[in-house]
Formats: structure tokens, C-alpha cells, sequence
């Protein structure tokens, strides 16, 4: 499996490419990242060195991975943070390249804008774009619970208003939607929900909530979640892998009081999760 992956780096720590690189190659995907910005880390420390790149720097790249004539062997595109609307515009463009060439081509977009207690982190133009451009192209989306709100002017706080927010997200365009940190009316304090949605129908899968809080943990969740998807055509599958490896690195993490996520260190959690988690069709 050969994804294209756009999205932001950093040199020290795991999130974006970072993150969603080696996950994808520790279970066999040959990757091409591209990168969205490069910066020295991730913002979350308060500073930070590096810079936003422009679409034409994303143009230019695809350009010269087309001129290898490897895109009809693309079988997945996948985004996630995004530093401008022009970047957007240019990831949208490479997934329609990308599909031209490889009409079985899959588009996995994690719609980065928030999250609860931080609120938007991304610049202005991003949100309208992920939901009038970028989504509309996709057929994997991995929204976060505030994400899933935000894009489609919902306040959820039930699994019904949660699975008919899905719906409204789904008849733009993803046809499957993993909505993540996932706290409704009947989460408990200690627990944190993931639900998947496929066909009109809805998977929930509910892990311990660990005490931690690290970055690029959703960049690991996008990327696997693709992958398994890729290969079994499952949401409950899918998800069911998924949860089982983010929760194991997210342990491993908590157990080290690491401020990073233990990527390498606990990357057999990757292939061989320690603990599995039953999933509920809800």
C-alpha cells in the first residue's frame, strides 16, 4: 500500500507527518510525505521555529512525485494539519490528481481545527475550507468530537444528536467517519468514547481515560484508522485496531510521564496491542 501523506512536521517529537509517517511504515505502507510546515516542534510548547509552506511549494512536490510515474500506484491520500488555505486548495488538487491516475484511490482527510478547552488553533480560512472544499472530496473523514460539532453546527450531547451530526457530515462527502474523543451524556468521567460510522450504521468502542495529555496521539488515530480500513473495508474492524494500538501508546506514554508520545519506544503496540476493547454497534 503507497500513501501520500500532507501534512505538517516537526523535527523534535511525533505529530503530523511525524506521527502518521511511521505508523503507516511500521505496518508496511510505503509513505511520501509532504509537508504542510516544518517547524522545530509542535505548537503546544508556546514557541516554536520554522515555517508554513505555500501550495505552490505542495504543487511542486506532487509535481515531481508525478514525474516518477508512481501516482496510478497511489492508493490513499491522506491530510491532516493544514498552515494555510492555499495548502488546503492544494491538497484537494493532488487528490484529484492523484484519483485521475488511480480511480480506486481512497482520500482520508482529518479535519484539524480544535479541540475542547483549547478551541480553534488554526488559522482563518481553514475551517470553511476543510468543510466546503476538502470534505466534500473526502471518503475517510476523523473528526475529533469539537471538530464533528463545529463542522456541522451542531452542539452534541447525546449518541443520537452525535450519530445525526455524523449523517450530515457523511452527505457532504466521507462516506466513513471516525469521530474521536467522543464525551456524550452517557460517557463516564473515566472513560473516553470513539465511534465509527459506516452505512448508516454506528460503532462505539469506550476505553479508560488515561492521565495524560500529548500531542500528534489524533495524527497516529488518522493514520491507522486509514490503514486498517484500506485493507479490511470494515469500520468496526477498522476501528477496533485502531483504538487498541492509540490506547496502548497513550499507556506506555502515561506510564513514562512523557510530554512526547512514545512512538518508537512502544511502537510494538503498533502490531501487537497489548489490550483489546470490545466494540458495540449502537
Amino acid at each position: 500500500m503507497n500513501v501520500l501523506s500532507i501534512q505538517s512536521h516537526v523535527a523534535y517529537g511525533h505529530v503530523g507527518n511525524a506521527s502518521a509517517t511511521f505508523v503507516l511504515q511500521r505496518l508496511g505502507t510505503e509513505v511520501w510525505p509532504v509537508h504542510t510546515v516544518q517547524f522545530s516542534n509542535h505548537t503546544g510548547y508556546g514557541s516554536w521555529r520554522g515555517r508554513v509552506f505555500d501550495g505552490a511549494s505542495i504543487d511542486e512536490l506532487v509535481d515531481g512525485i508525478g514525474e516518477r510515474g508512481v501516482l496510478p500506484t497511489c492508493d490513499a491520500v491522506l491530510s491532516g494539519y493544514l498552515g494555510s488555505a492555499d495548502v488546503g486548495h492544494a491538497v484537494v488538487a493532488a487528490v484529484a490528481r492523484v484519483k485521475r491516475a488511480n480511480p480506486e484511490a481512497l482520500y482520508c482527510c482529518d479535519p484539524v481545527i480544535g479541540d475542547v478547552g483549547r478551541g480553534v488553533f488554526v488559522r482563518p480560512g481553514i475551517e470553511e475550507l476543510l468543510r466546503d472544499v476538502a470534505l466534500p472530496a473526502a471518503d475517510v473523514a476523523t473528526p475529533n468530537h469539537f471538530e464533528l460539532d463545529l463542522l456541522t453546527g451542531r452542539t452534541t450531547t447525546s449518541l443520537a444528536e452525535v450519530t445525526a451530526a455524523v449523517a450530515d457530515l457523511q452527505a457532504v462527502g466521507p462516506r466513513v467517519v471516525l469521530t474521536t474523543s467522543l464525551d456524550v451524556d452517557d460517557t463516564p468521567a473515566d472513560a473516553v468514547d470513539l465511534l465509527a460510522s459506516e452505512g448508516g450504521r454506528h460503532w462505539r468502542v469506550r476505553t479508560p481515560r488515561l492521565p495524560l495529555s500529548v500531542n500528534g496521539a489524533g495524527d497516529a488515530t488518522a493514520a491507522l484508522f486509514l490503514r486498517h480500513w484500506a485493507t479490511t473495508r470494515s469500520a468496526p474492524d477498522a476501528l477496533a485496531a485502531t483504538t487498541a494500538s492509540v490506547w496502548g501508546l497513550l499507556k506506555a506514554t502515561a506510564d513514562a510521564g512523557s510530554r512526547e508520545l512514545l512512538l518508537v519506544a512502544a511502537q510494538d503496540e503498533l502490531v501487537r496491542p497489548r489490550r483489546l476493547f470490545d466494540v458495540t454497534e449502537v
